[in-house]
């Protein structure tokens, strides 16, 4: 009976529309990212940044995920050896984006220097 209820709740709440004073414009197709300026190195080096945060907050998703996974496992033997392979797969995403994020910094750089 609460579960009804509280869902109801929460689906009326999602449907109520509100009045928000919000800017008029926030200049978002003109400076998005980097995106303002000529230089297509700061571009790059824009979108590389992009990436490899996404990535990152994912890989430590996972490993938070496997963390939970394995404090609620009870003992569980098979629900411990799922969480370490998360952890452990979540730590060499972890190594490799930013692996990837220093080569390609170090790339554009290097480019942006020598240009």
């Amino acid at each position: 009976m609460f579960k009804k209820i509280y869902s109801t709740t929460i689906a009326l709440g999602l449907l109520v529309v509100q009045k928000v004073h919000a800017a008029p414009s926030l200049g978002f197709p003109d400076n998005f990212a980097g995106f303002q300026t000529t230089d297509i190195y700061a571009a790059i080096d824009s979108i590389v940044r992009i990436i490899a945060g996404f990535l990152g907050i994912i890989t430590v998703l996972l490993i938070l995920w496997g963390g939970i996974i394995w404090m609620s496992s009870f003992g569980d033997q098979d629900k411990i050896e799922k969480a370490k392979k998360l952890i452990s797969a979540g730590v060499i995403g972890l190594v490799i984006v930013l692996a990837s994020f220093a080569i390609a910094s170090f790339v554009v750089n290097s480019l942006e220097n020598a240009l």
